[in-house]
C-alpha cells in the first residue's frame, strides 16, 4: 500500500525523538500531549458513566414505587369507567400493565409527632401489573382489605413515628367536616400491617399505601382517581403518553418524567456541566500539540526548505505537520478510549479493590443508599467525547502547520 508520501514524513516525525536531545525533548513534549488528552478522554468517559449508572439507580428505584404514566379525568373528578380506560390505553402495544389508584396528600399522627405523607390507594390485587415493588412485597400488600383500614407505610417514615407493624397511627385528611362548632378535620384511626423499602428516599419517607375503597372514602373522591400504566420501556413514556394524550383528549397523561421533573432536569443540567468541564481538559491537552507543533516546525526548517526546493508545495508542508498532529490527537484519543471503557466496565471490581487498599469506603451505607459505585456507559455519551477529541486535536493543528507552510527555503538554509 502506497501511501503519500505527506503521511510517511509526518508519520515518521510523530515517531522520532532518537535524533538527539532536541527531538528527544520533543517527543517527550509530544508523549505528554498524547497522556494528557488520553487521562481527559478516559476521565470523561469514567465521570459520564458513573453519572448514567447513579441516574439509572435512582430511576429504577424511582419506579420501584410509581408507575411510568398515570391517568386522570381532564375535569379533575373521578374515572367513571377506569376499566374501560385501562383498555383503551392497552391498545398501545408499549403498555403491558393498568391499575386503578387514588392519591393523596394527608398528616399522619402518632400522639405529638405529625407529618406529611403523599397517601396513595391502590387495589393490591393490581398494583403488581405496573410497580414491581407490589410484585415483590404481595404478601405484603394482601393485607391491605377493603374495610379494613391498615396501611402500609416506607421505612422511613415508620422510622421516624416510632411505630411497627401492628401499631394504631391517625390519618388526618385535608378537607375537614363542617359542624355547628365551625370545620373539623376528618381524622381516621388506621393500623399499620407492614412496612416497605423502595431504596428512595422520598417514598421511604414519605409515603403510604391503602387499599383504594378506603382511601376513596377517607379522602371522599368518587371512586377511582386514575389509572396507572406500566410500559415495556421507562424511556418510552414521553412518547407513549403524547400517543395517549391524542387518543384519549378528555384525559389528563402524566408520564414519571414529568411527574419528577426537577429531579429529571437536575440529574440533565449537572451531565451537561460535568461533560463541559471535563470537555475542556481534553482541550487543554489537545492545545499542547501547538506548542509540540511550533517546536518541531522551528526544528525541521531545514528539512521543510529541502522538501520545498524539491518541489514539495506548501499544501503538503501543511499537510505533514496536521498528520504529526493528528497522529497524536488519535492515539490519545484511542489510548482514552481504551483505559476509560476499562474502567467504566469493571468499576465494579476497581473501586472495591482501591478501597480495600486505601481502608475508606467512597458510599458508607449508613449514609447513602447506593454502597456500591454503579456504572452504565452509553454509546450516546462516547461517541460524542470521541469526535469531539478528534476535532480540538485537529484544530490545534492548523497553526503550526500553516506557519510550516509559509517557511521560505532561502531564509532556513541561510545559516545551514
Amino acid at each position: 500500500m502506497n501511501l503519500p508520501y505527506e503521511w510517511r514524513i509526518g508519520w515518521r516525525y510523530t515517531r522520532a525523538g532518537r535524533g538527539g536531545r532536541r527531538n528527544g525533548f520533543i517527543s517527550f513534549i509530544s508523549g505528554v500531549s498524547v497522556v494528557g488528552i488520553s487521562l481527559g478522554v478516559a476521565a470523561l468517559i469514567i465521570v459520564l458513566s458513573v453519572m448514567n449508572g447513579f441516574q439509572k439507580e435512582v430511576r429504577d428505584r424511582m419506579l420501584s414505587v410509581v408507575a411510568h404514566i398515570e391517568l386522570y379525568d381532564g375535569q379533575g373528578g373521578p374515572l367513571e369507567d377506569w376499566q374501560a380506560v385501562a383498555q383503551q390505553a392497552r391498545r398501545n402495544p408499549a403498555v403491558i400493565g393498568a391499575a386503578p389508584f387514588v392519591p393523596a396528600q394527608a398528616l399522619i399522627a402518632r400522639g405529638d409527632d405529625m407529618r406529611g405523607v403523599m397517601v396513595r390507594g391502590i387495589d393490591p390485587a393490581l398494583e403488581s401489573q405496573v410497580t414491581p415493588l407490589a410484585a415483590r412485597m404481595a404478601s405484603v400488600f394482601s393485607r391491605l382489605k377493603p374495610g379494613g383500614w391498615g396501611v402500609v407505610l416506607g421505612s422511613e417514615l415508620a422510622r421516624g413515628l416510632g411505630v411497627t407493624v401492628g401499631d394504631t397511627i391517625t390519618l388526618v385528611a385535608p378537607s375537614g367536616e363542617t359542624t355547628p362548632a365551625g370545620v373539623v378535620p376528618r381524622l381516621k384511626q388506621v393500623t399499620v400491617v407492614g412496612l416497605f423499602e423502595a431504596g428512595h428516599y422520598e417514598y421511604d419517607s414519605g409515603m403510604a399505601l391503602m387499599h383504594i375503597q378506603d382511601a376513596a372514602k377517607l379522602f371522599r373522591t368518587g371512586g377511582v382517581s386514575g389509572v396507572q400504566l406500566k410500559l415495556t420501556d421507562p424511556q418510552l413514556a414521553r412518547a407513549v403518553g403524547d400517543e395517549l394524550a391524542q387518543a384519549m383528549p378528555n384525559l389528563i397523561v402524566r408520564d414519571w418524567t414529568h411527574t419528577n421533573k426537577a429531579w429529571f432536569e437536575a440529574v440533565q443540567v449537572e451531565k451537561r456541566m460535568m461533560f463541559i468541564i471535563l470537555t475542556l481538559i481534553v482541550a487543554v491537552a489537545a492545545f499542547n500539540l501547538v506548542s509540540t507543533l511550533v517546536m518541531t516546525v522551528t526544528d525541521k526548517r531545514a528539512d521543510i526548505a529541502i522538501l520545498r526546493t524539491l518541489g514539495a508545495t506548501p499544501r503538503s508542508i501543511m499537510g505533514i505537520f496536521m498528520v504529526q498532529g493528528a497522529t497524536s490527537g488519535f492515539l490519545g484519543t484511542l489510548f482514552g478510549l481504551g483505559l476509560g471503557l476499562s474502567v467504566a466496565f469493571n468499576i465494579d471490581v476497581i473501586v472495591p479493590a482501591i478501597e480495600r487498599t486505601l481502608g475508606v469506603h467512597f458510599l458508607p451505607g449508613s449514609i447513602y443508599l447506593i454502597s456500591k459505585m454503579p456504572s452504565d456507559p452509553q454509546w450516546s455519551d462516547i461517541l460524542p467525547i470521541t469526535v469531539i477529541s478528534l476535532i480540538l486535536a485537529l484544530l490545534a493543528t492548523i497553526y503550526p502547520s500553516w506557519r510550516a507552510s509559509r517557511v521560505q527555503p532561502a531564509e532556513a538554509l541561510r545559516y545551514e
